[in-house]
Order: structure tokens, then sequence, then C-alpha cells
């Protein structure tokens, strides 16, 4: 159906082309409405504009129509093949990702664009032209809430770390009364047994409550880095010996790889062995049937990259946006603090440096270290 004539139009073509024109304006208005309404996934507003898009052509009986969006295809109408097709490119930001398309399943009189009128061929433009803008939108929309969400959680950081400082602050001076008076009251003469076993008792837990206070305060960077020469290789190498042995109980094998020529960094040597440390008994506890342990150096410009690997339960993208909270844990009562990745990114950022951390629930994880060569250099990013 061709609206041009050669002695003007006709009523009848007059007619046609109104009704065309205003299918197309339904269909621009119903993709108007579908991209103001909030909520809802990406895919499903591109899915109900694919189920628009059929009804505004000439011919929605025979009509099937897709938009793809990198690498998703989201399709409504026939499913016949197509024996002629209409597409428009979707162009987000200058860059090509992905295609309007409406095809028809049977043959039909070649009319401007083959069976398509060139309204038709506007309407198509149109609508890829929306479809991009909703895209661009609904990605400025995640980008503010991810930005947002990121500004929230360094608040709580924040508030956390004064409150952890001034927590360990108050514990400190009765936690060495109790340690010290235990420790004389353990020396006394003739001490029957029960009660010198209660007072090892009460000696390890003062203990275990002082590590407890010094990773707070490593959280809250009230120890400032102690900085040195360190070659990162020796560390790896004398942190590993102190937990070889909990590893073989464990059944976990532990594999070195070392990068030969690994330039040294400025760095608190004692607290960089507190981070290896850490996370190897996070992948311990991530291995309850044994695995394995792979503890990896590497140099980059500017920096040197420490790596820890497991092969043990991994963790799902909810539990990972969380790992580095203080108190967030997924263990069991007494068998963790929720502080030991929480100090571990604590001290990593007091040392200019980042850590990230790539995960799947049954795939094992891996926790990446990045440090600065440079004692003012930070962290390069890719």
């Amino acid at each position: 159906m061709n609206t041009a004539s050669t002695g003007g139009a006709s009523p009848r073509s007059s007619e046609v082309a109104l009704r065309e024109r205003v299918k197309e304006l339904t269909c621009l208005y119903g993709i108007a409405q579908l991209a103001s309404q909030p909520g809802g996934s990406l895919e499903a507003v591109l899915q109900s504009i694919a189920d628009l898009l059929p009804r505004a052509w000439q011919y929605p009986e025979i009509a099937a129509a897709s938009i793809a969006f990198d690498g998703r295809s989201l399709a409504s109408g026939r499913r016949a093949p197509a024996v002629a097709s209409q597409r428009a490119g979707v162009t987000v930001g200058g860059q090509p990702r992905g295609s309007v398309e409406v095809r028809y399943c049977e043959a039909r009189p070649e009319l401007d664009e083959g069976p398509f009128l060139k309204e038709e061929r506007s309407l198509i433009d149109a609508v890829a032209r929306q479809v991009a803008l909703i895209i661009e939108r609904r990605q400025a929309e995640e980008e503010q809430a991810r930005l947002q969400e990121q500004l929230r959680h360094a608040e709580r950081l924040a508030t956390i770390g004064q409150l952890a400082a001034g927590v360990a602050h108050e514990f400190n001076e009765p936690l060495s009364s109790i340690l010290g008076f235990a420790q004389l009251a353990a020396k006394t003469a003739d001490l029957p047994e029960p009660v010198r076993q209660d007072l090892s008792k009460i000696v390890s837990a003062a203990l275990h409550a002082r590590e407890v206070i010094k990773q707070l305060m490593i959280f809250a960077r009230q120890t400032p880095p102690a900085e040195t020469q360190v070659d990162l290789n020796d560390l790896v190498e004398n942190s590993l010996g102190f937990l070889e042995s909990r590893c073989a109980r464990a059944g976990i094998r532990v594999v070195r790889r070392p990068a030969p020529g690994l330039p040294e960094i400025t760095a608190d040597a004692a607290q960089l062995s507190q981070v290896l440390i850490n996370l190897v008994v996070n992948a311990i506890q991530a291995m309850p049937d044994g695995g394995t342990l792979t503890v990896e150096t590497a140099a980059r410009p500017g920096q040197v990259e420490l790596t820890v690997s497991d092969t043990g339960v991994g963790m799902s993208k909810a539990i990972q946006e969380k790992i580095f909270l203080p108190f967030f844990t997924t263990k069991d009562v007494n068998q963790g603090t929720g502080l030991g990745l929480a100090v571990v990114h604590g001290i990593v950022t007091a040392h200019r440096g980042s850590i990230r951390v790539e995960s799947a629930p049954g795939q094992g994880s891996r926790f990446e270290v990045r440090l600065p060569t440079s004692p003012s250099g930070a962290e390069e990013r890719d």
C-alpha cells in the first residue's frame, strides 16, 4: 500500500495514511508511558516496547519485533521465519549497543522500502532513539544509586570506626587489669588444679579480647603504620610458615607462586603480615573439606600485587558486598568476630592500596591486594 499517487491523494489513501499515522503516534506514546513508569527492570521495559511494535506497522497480523541489547534479544509477535525485515541501530554514548527490528513473516507487495512504508522507516529510527535514551537513563540511575551506596558505606565505616576506637580505649585499661591479676594469681604456690585451670582460661580469654581490641584499633586507624622497606615475597614465606601445619591438618594443599625480582615496598611489615594471615585463615575456614590454597605475588607498574585464592565454598554477590563491614560474619557464634576482613580492608587502605574479591558459590574465592611501591603512590586505576 503506497500512499503516493500521481494525481493527488484519494479519499481512500488519505484515510489509510491517517490510520497509519495514528498507529505510529500511539506506538510512540506507549513507549513514552513505559519509559516514565518507576521501577521495573530494563529488560521488562524493552520487552514491553517489543510487544508494542507489531501493531504500529502496516501488516500487524504477520509482523514480529525484537530488540537486541548487549547480546540479549527480546522478541514479540510471530515466530515464523522472516521474509522481509526493517532494522535500526541503537547507539548509546556514541557506541553501538544493539538494534530494533520489525519483520514480516509473509510476503507483501513492494512499497517504499521493500514491503515497508517510508513512514515506518522514520518510526523505527525514532523507536531506536527512544530505546537508546531509556537505556542511557537507566544506566545513569544505576550509577547514581551505586555512588549513593558507596557514600552511605563510607559514612557507616567512619561512624563505626569512631565507635570502635572509643570502645577499644575504654576496654583496654580494665582488660589489662584482668590479665595482669590473673597472671599474678596463677603464680601463687599450692594452687588447687581446678583453680589453676580456671585462671588459665581467664588469661586465654583476656589475650583473645586484647587481640580483638588490637584489631579494632587497626580498623579505626588508631595504630599508624610503622613503615619500613618490605620484601613481599619474604613476608609471604615467613607468614605462611605459621599456618602450614594448620593447613596440613585441614587437608589443604598450599601453593606458592612468588614473582621473581619483586620490588620492595614501603609498608608496615607486621600489619601486612596480619593482612595475609587473615586472608589465609578466611580461606582455610572456607574449605572445611580440604582443597587448595594459592598465594601469589606479581609486579605491576608502580604496584605490587598479593593474591590469595581458595577452592572453597565461595560467596554470593550479596555476601561479597558486606564482607568488609565490621562485625559482619557468616560463621557460627564463637567461630569469628566479623573483624578479620574489616581489618584487612583498613590496613590496605591505610597503605594507600586496594583490595578486590572475585567469588561465586561453589567456585572458591580470590582476594587481590594491590599496594603502591612508592610511599606517596596512590592506587592506579585500570
